[in-house]
């Protein structure tokens, strides 16, 4: 019993040439070149998720201790003049 099944994709003529050079340089089939990229797609993709939900954890965290100190209560016009007077002090100390 066959354990693989034979499917059909369009790519531009330019990118089919290029698909066609490579797995020969890398002596590939075809299919084991598609395979192989389809599996580090899948990596790349399992480890976006993970980084995604790192951002999600910091984020959530960040937003905590602004709660915890006041600080959500900053406007965005709060923050950039924070960020204005820090950058004015840094200068002044660089003098």
């Amino acid at each position: 019993m066959r354990t693989t099944k034979t499917v059909s994709i369009s790519m531009p003529p330019a990118q089919l040439k290029e698909a066609e050079r490579l797995a020969k340089k890398e002596n590939r089939t075809m299919s084991e070149l598609f395979r192989e990229a389809f599996r580090r797609y899948q990596e790349q993709d399992a480890v976006r998720r993970v980084q995604l939900e790192r951002l999600r954890a910091v984020l959530e965290e960040t937003r905590a201790e602004a709660e915890r100190n006041g600080a959500s209560a900053l406007t965005a016009d709060d923050i950039a003049d924070e960020i204005k007077a820090y950058r004015r002090e840094k200068r002044q100390r660089a003098r």
